[in-house]
């Protein structure tokens, strides 16, 4: 008899069903490589590893081991209350497939990475939902890393030319619209805002603008957009001669890197990049209208995780938060010495949503989220635009204010994209960029004055720390300790305006902001002394991308 329905289930298709059926008589059924019998998880037309499109549907054992999990308090979905373990298990037949489920039948607090785990399915309408609980037995070893953190290097593509596009750009103009909690604003008159101070910050006029740029752009999800370019082209009456606007980019750098290129290759002279969220007001809106339940059937990507309530990036990053405590021994208070910098850094930011003084002790007692991360490991959500003005360098030596330029760009995809196929130990999709970011550059990690690194949880900058070589992997713990090494008079500065923990959640274009605040030292109070080159990344988890950036002296 099948479970009431509840959960968000996944839409059955042609090439899944196979998987969300196995259930029905016991077996857990993958894809597997008639080539090189790898496993292939999820289902795709060609196998990643040997390229072979002979696949076929094979039964394994439905023993795994369990490489990681979080048990969720915050987050809860209809037939699926808090609190619950989301887990990640690699599958014994081909350690590579990582599977995420929930973890049953067990006390969390006896799990730990390396149980062996065991297969048992819950029917829900037509779907068996693969679940895992503790089979017995020693720990097993964890599953190799398909790359070594250490040897992402090694991947890194070389330059196709000496002729760098970073050095026919520059950074010109910088504009920020009201920020706040709830401002209950129309998103489209935040980003006109914004916009409209970038370009006077600049020197410019509106008529001066040639090109457009912008993530997520037209279509993203509530609270994440005001429409992209057609929405900023139909108000102001813009007629660029180069736009771009998509979610499949670096966040908002992949907005900045793509006008760089435009400029770069004479399409535009002066780019205005821009970005704006609503979630407060958006959220209030949708509670307002009692609104927002998830669909009942999920598709694409999010139908590996919906299902077993793992609905926030927030989900995925614990878990590879646990690992590097497990791996590395890293610490709670290793992620509120990050937590406790930032609101440090936003009691001198006017600006910043949060501004009072915190504890570690505060931070420590507050409520849990999903483990390890409690409140203050997690962005502020939050109204706002903040827009860019990339122009040609040759351009932007006419203009009033002193010019930032892009040393370097790191952008390759080195490791899987699939969230819970990726990297175990680090936030997936920050160590290939880094890589990729100092073989394009004779400058070394030492070099940086001060580093604005995406922190939409503490996890992700503690990530970024370490995969730009601020310290050896491994090594955030003793870093980080006691916080004077990220302090504003620290070794590495860190996210000096109050980063996302407190200052808000921009989705990292407000780390380019004051970035460029710093190398123009106009960052008022909270000025580091002679900034001359600043790391700044955005994203994470998906495409990601750091810049470089520097002055011109």
């Amino acid at each position: 008899m099948a479970e009431p329905s509840g959960r968000p289930l996944p839409a059955l298709t042609e090439e899944n069903s196979f998987f969300w059926t196995s259930g029905a008589d016991g077996l857990l059924r993958f894809q597997q490589c008639s080539s090189c019998s790898a496993l292939i998880h999820p289902p795709q037309p060609v196998c990643r590893y040997c390229r072979c499109r002979e696949l076929t549907v094979t039964a394994v054992s439905g023993r795994a081991s369990l490489v990681g999990f979080t048990v969720n308090h915050r987050f809860g979905l209809p037939g699926l209350p808090p609190p619950y373990v989301v887990a990640q298990v690699a599958i014994e037949e081909d350690p590579r497939v990582k599977l995420t489920t929930n973890a049953v039948g067990c006390d969390p607090g006896d799990l730990e990475p390396g149980t062996p785990m065991e297969v048992v399915f819950e029917r829900h309408d037509d779907v068996w939902l693969p679940l895992f609980r503790p089979a017995g037995g020693d720990l097993l070893p964890p599953p190799p890393d398909e790359i070594p953190p250490e040897d992402f290097g090694r991947h890194v593509r070389p330059m196709v030319s000496p002729d760098k596009f970073e050095e026919r750009a520059a950074l010109t103009g910088i504009g920020a619209s009201r920020i706040g909690r709830r401002l209950m604003v129309a998103p489209l008159s935040l980003t006109v805002e914004a916009c409209e101070r970038a370009v006077a910050d600049a020197g410019l006029t509106l008529d001066d603008i040639d090109g457009l740029s912008t993530y997520p752009g037209a279509g993203a999800f509530g609270g994440f957009s005001e429409g992209g370019v057609t929405a900023l082209e139909s108000a102001l009456g813009l007629r660029p001669t180069w736009y771009n606007g998509g979610p499949e980019t670096f966040g908002p750098g992949g907005s900045l890197i793509a006008a760089m290129l435009a400029v770069a290759g004479g399409l535009a002279r002066h780019v205005l990049c821009f970005r704006t969220l609503w979630e407060s007001t958006n959220a209030e809106r949708m509670r307002a209208a009692g609104t927002g339940s998830l669909p009942g059937r999920v598709q694409g990507g999010q139908s590996w995780n919906f299902p077993f309530g793992a609905t926030s990036a927030a989900h995925t990053l614990a878990m590879n938060a646990q690992r590097h405590f497990h791996r590395y021994g890293t610490t709670r208070e290793t992620l509120g010495w990050i937590a406790l910098n930032q609101r440090a850094n936003a009691g001198l930011n006017p600006d910043a949503i949060y501004r009072d003084p915190m504890t570690m002790d505060d931070y420590l007692s507050a409520r849990t989220i999903t483990t390890p991360f409690g409140l203050y490991d997690c962005d502020v959500p939050c109204d706002g635009a903040i827009a860019v003005v990339v122009s040609a360098v040759d351009a932007a030596r006419d203009l009033p204010k002193p010019p930032v330029y892009v040393e370097a760009v790191g952008t390759q995809i080195i490791e899987r994209l699939d969230w819970d196929q990726s990297t175990a130990t680090h936030e997936p999709q920050v160590l290939g960029q880094a890589a990729h970011l100092w073989s394009r550059t004779s400058l070394r990690p030492s070099d940086v004055d001060l580093a604005l690194l995406y922190d939409g949880f503490s996890f992700n900058c503690l990530s970024w720390i370490e995969a730009l070589g601020f310290c050896g992997i491994g090594e955030a713990k003793d870093f980080l300790d006691g916080g004077k090494n990220i302090a504003r008079d620290g070794v590495l500065p860190l996210n000096t305006h109050g980063g996302q923990l407190s200052a808000g959640r921009t989705h990292g274009m407000g780390l380019v902001q004051e970035a460029i605040l710093q190398l123009r030292g106009e960052a008022g109070d909270r000025q580091i002394p002679d900034a001359r080159v600043a790391a700044v990344s955005s994203g994470g988890l998906t495409p990601s991308g750091v810049l470089l950036l520097r002055t011109g002296s």
